[in-house]
């Protein structure tokens, strides 16, 4: 692996919420700086306000472009060129406006190779709809844009401790409709895959939420799991995955079973999120998983409640920069131990099958 500072992208999300306010606390203490090397999207004027505002003392340089990046400090590229107006702990349309601009600046620059992993602010999802935005978060987005063709997963986690989701921002009316066998393989191979690739566990072990209390009680509640869920585990265990339940998502967490599994799997947004949330909401990161692009982002939202108040904690932030280079590194790691496999060996079948043979591939 090369030996230099990972470049951090980071949007500066909702300028009304508490988005630059996590961003400067988080980059406040130096030694952020000797870790990698951060080029924040937005607008260095917000950026100002936000910090006087607050009495932040964090430093930037302001960038015309990525290319102009400098190590050793917080760098920041300006996205907007008309005024804007901050009105803290509100949503507005400007707002959601100056979030798109820095997200479509920053995924530009991503396909130019001019960072290495993206860190996203939180976003108001009401605001930011547009013509180019019309989605309901994130994920969705940055999925159509860098996805490259590949389906994204949602993973909340805090070290060992992740959850993924199956169905993410669906209402809950139809999200038995959404439930497939093949949307829960689906979901569950690219979960496998990166334990795997991204957090380098060998064998990953998967606890498989039931969608229905009590896992539907041999179909009293429901049949999603013996008609659905089931069969889908069934076949993925066929494939080599360890995969266990269906559990009843009520007393899994509460009785600590989660910290036997390298990752759970839960059928919708609230089922997963509700519980990791009240266990590690200050620490816990969101982390989009099955694409290319690497990207994480604090587990909170805008939270306008606290917004201009000096008092939100950077450390779903930190958490979220420091996840973001972990696995970048473990994914340059895999990928540089699996560039030159050795070739396949076996026994031919006659009189000198004692002796070891390499197959005839024929190198390109």
């Amino acid at each position: 692996m090369e030996n230099r500072k990972i470049r951090v992208g980071i949007t500066h999300g909702d300028i009304n919420g508490v988005g630059y306010e996590v961003i400067l606390k988080t980059f406040s203490d130096p030694t952020m700086l000797e870790l990698c090397t951060p080029v924040v999207y937005g607008s260095p004027k917000v950026a100002a306000y936000h910090r006087k505002t607050m009495e932040i003392q964090t430093s930037f340089s302001i960038v015309n472009s990525a290319e102009e990046v400098q190590d050793g400090r917080v760098n920041v590229v300006n996205c907007i060129e008309e005024e804007l107006k901050v009105e803290l702990t509100k949503p507005t349309p400007e707002a959601g406006k100056a979030a798109l601009a820095a997200l479509e600046r920053a995924l530009a620059d991503y396909r130019e190779g001019l960072f290495d992993v993206l860190v996203t602010a939180p976003i108001n999802k009401h605001t930011i709809q547009s013509d180019a935005f019309h989605f309901p978060g994130h994920t969705e987005y940055i999925e159509e844009r860098v996805g490259e063709g590949q389906k994204a997963l949602m993973i909340l986690l805090k070290g060992d401790f992740r959850v993924a989701l199956v169905t993410g921002h669906v209402p809950v009316r139809d999200i038995a409709g959404e439930l497939t066998k093949e949307l829960i393989m689906e979901k569950m191979e690219i979960f496998h895959r990166s334990l795997k690739k991204d957090f380098g566990i060998d064998n990953p072990r998967i606890a498989v939420f039931s969608l229905n209390p009590h896992a539907g009680d041999n179909g009293l509640l429901g049949t999603e799991e013996q008609e659905v869920i089931i069969p889908a585990m069934k076949e993925m265990i066929a494939r080599g995955v360890q995969c266990f339940g269906p559990y009843p998502a009520d007393g899994f967490m509460g009785s600590g079973n989660y910290t036997h599994f390298d990752g759970i799997l839960a059928m919708y947004h609230d089922q997963g999120l509700a519980p990791f949330k009240a266990l590690v909401m200050d620490e816990g990161v969101n982390f989009t998983a099955g694409l290319p692009i690497v990207r994480t982002s604090p587990a909170h939202g805008t939270a306008y409640d606290i917004a201009g108040k000096g008092i939100a904690s950077e450390d779903s932030f930190r958490q979220a920069v420091y996840v973001a280079m972990d696995v970048f590194r473990n994914r340059a790691w895999e990928k540089e131990i699996s560039a030159r496999p050795l070739r396949k060996q076996y026994y031919e079948k006659r009189d000198d099958s004692d002796k070891l043979k390499l197959d005839s591939i024929e190198e390109e």
